[in-house]
């Protein structure tokens, strides 16, 4: 029996006894250095996984320079969809004196038709692949099923409805009949909802009748959500818009309601905690506590296996909700609805998992009166440092004039940008477009991005231009397709995250597409047929891969397993696993194709 191991996908997706199948059915082989080890058109006898040495991958009909196509290394496999297929489509030769453990044709197809699983993940695609990247990382804690998996439709109540015209009276007895905290209204613009404190709250602070219609007390602007959503999108919602029961709608009509309560039956009360503490916060102390256990939630995320999409959103609602906050507290309600607090960058896309730099500004109503303005805005910005986010280098801040204007003077600010089209203006233009309201008058936001669509989205040659900086940095990849493998690592951020970054946004911006995540701007796009929704789906996943592995850096540094002079956006190809390093390969390929489609579309071939 060959000692080997088989930890890694493919092989992980085995029982033990299948990986025992697998031992005791294996050889090891040696190649010497430039023999081939499989030729194009030869039937495939055994998959091969490497042990020691470097094998490469040729097509042997494209020219000398084009001819390698891949790069495989200790850990890594090959052969076995040459079995699949019948015969090989490429050359596989050693590089270097190699050594490969030989499963069987026999053996392989038999762990196939037992194994389904195992015969799926060599037809599937990184989308899929990443999903198996995740659940391999979950480990302890809650499972994948039951932390992100859970549906709505498995834990909504059924709904308590009653008709606009019953009395306060009755509706107290149904609540009481029924368990309940909450019923709905049938109102004339559709459904409503009455909680046990607005009930309360009618009886006793306003001093209204028990006879009093419900449709006085209901609440008609609810957040409603689908049975076959995720319940992990609730617990964003609820975050984000600061409710404690959602409505599940169906064709136009309620057809449960989803509690607080059932939302923490499913989930670790850490990641609610966190919420909680941020609500319930009173001062800047309290705010500041709860703000420090943001690193915490993404441990314990990160470790159940949760899909990063999920995770940043619920993150970027949290850290929307503690600059809220801290809005709040230091800002005089008479200038918060004449004014808008946004952020941008990573934060404004809702991208951003850990704290990184401040990039917000503020938007004014153009009569507003704020004598003190400059100084609050300081204090703000410090106030901001002490919560855990520190100051943005390049000083776009709400303590720097520059960023702070009235609606009049951003539109301005915007038109001169558009006209001079040089890499400063074309920088900020990318910076708005981002921008997220987090406090005060949201509308003044869009009206300013409105205007930013109506000068910019029309203008071919400022597309042009716009798009050019998805394209100044290289992709990490070889000459022949293979990974780079620096010692000091390949730049993620540059390589990968940036391209998919600001290539959707300049497609947002051509389309008028007001949403900043980079995930709801491909949604947008396919939707509006810009782009295939297979092609959307792995430039998603791609960036969510990306983002996975620098974040992984960042919280090795966080947790002390790195050094101050390690930095955050290298990744060590030679540190990854064989599963990591193919979907890595793979996602930068994606990336180097859509950079593609962007300098035909913008006409950057010659810029």
């Amino acid at each position: 029996m060959v000692d080997v191991d088989l930890s890694q996908p493919p092989f992980s997706l085995l029982d033990e006894a299948g990986r025992e199948r697998v031992r005791h059915g294996i050889d090891l082989a040696y190649f010497d250095r430039d023999e081939v080890i499989l030729e194009t058109g030869q039937p495939g006898e055994y998959v091969f996984l490497i042990h020691k040495g470097e094998v490469a991958e040729l097509d042997t009909s494209q020219p000398g320079a084009r001819e390698r196509i891949g790069h495989y290394t200790s850990g890594d496999l090959f052969g076995a969809i040459s079995i699949l297929n019948g015969k090989s489509r490429y050359r596989f030769r050693a590089e270097q004196e190699s050594l490969c453990y030989l499963l069987p044709k026999g053996l392989f197809l038999q762990l196939c038709d037992d194994y389904p699983a195992f015969a799926e993940f060599f037809r599937q695609r990184l989308a899929h692949k990443t999903r198996l990247l995740t659940e391999q990382r979950a480990a302890g804690g809650v499972t994948m099923a039951g932390f992100m998996l859970a549906r709505v439709e498995e834990c909504m109540r059924p709904p308590l409805c009653l008709a606009a015209t019953t009395t306060i009276a009755e509706a107290v007895r149904t609540l009481h009949e029924g368990h309940a905290d909450s019923l709905l209204v049938e109102g004339e613009q559709g459904a409503g909802m009455v909680t046990k404190t607005d009930l309360l709250n009618a009886l006793v602070l306003e001093g209204q009748s028990q006879d009093t219609p419900l449709s006085s007390l209901a609440h008609f602007t609810l957040i409603t959500v689908r049975a076959d959503q995720y319940l992990f999108e609730v617990l964003v919602l609820m975050t984000r818009h600061q409710v404690e029961r959602v409505v599940v709608m169906e064709a136009g009509a309620p057809k449960g309601v989803v509690e607080l309560t059932d939302v923490l039956s499913y989930f670790s009360s850490r990641s609610y905690v966190v919420s909680l503490q941020v609500e319930q916060a009173g001062d800047l102390e309290a705010l500041a506590a709860a703000s420090r256990r943001t690193p915490e939630l993404v441990r314990a995320l990160m470790a159940q296996g949760v899909k990063l999409r999920f995770a940043m959103g619920l993150l970027a609602a949290l850290n929307g909700r503690i600059i809220h906050k801290a809005w709040g507290f230091q800002v005089e309600e008479r200038y918060r609805q004449d004014s808008c607090l946004m952020v941008m960058g990573s934060e404004g896309r809702g991208e951003q998992i850990l704290k990184t730099d401040q990039d917000n500004g503020l938007i004014l109503e153009d009569h507003l009166d704020w004598p003190d303005r400059a100084a609050q805005m300081q204090r703000f910005t410090e106030t901001l440092v002490e919560l855990g986010y520190p100051r943005c280098p390049g000083n776009i801040m709400v303590s720097n004039p520059e960023w702070v204007g009235t609606e009049t003077q951003w539109k301005e600010r915007i038109a001169r940008w558009v006209e001079r089209r040089d890499g400063d203006s074309l920088m900020k233009l990318a910076i708005m477009l981002d921008a997220h309201a987090v406090a005060g008058n949201a509308a003044l936001l869009e009206r300013v991005r409105g205007a930013l669509f109506e000068a910019a989205s029309r203008d071919e040659l400022l597309l042009s231009y716009f798009a050019r900086p998805a394209l100044h940095f290289s992709t990490p990849l070889t000459l022949f397709g293979s990974l780079k493998k620096p010692q000091h690592g390949i730049d993620i951020k540059k390589g990968g995250i940036f391209p998919i970054v600001h290539g959707v946004r300049v497609m947002a911006l051509e389309r008028r597409i007001g949403v900043t995540s980079t995930l709801e701007r491909l949604d947008a796009l396919v939707e509006d047929g810009r782009l295939e929704a297979r092609f959307a789906e792995d430039l998603g996943e791609a960036l969510s891969l990306f983002t996975e592995l620098r974040l992984k850096q960042q919280i090795a540094r966080l947790d002390g397993e790195g050094t101050p002079s390690d930095k955050p956006d290298r990744v060590v190809v030679q540190e990854l696993s064989s599963l990591e390093r193919d979907l890595l390969r793979e996602a930068l390929h994606i990336v180097k194709d859509f950079k593609q489609r962007l300098s035909h579309r913008y006409h950057l071939e010659y810029s």
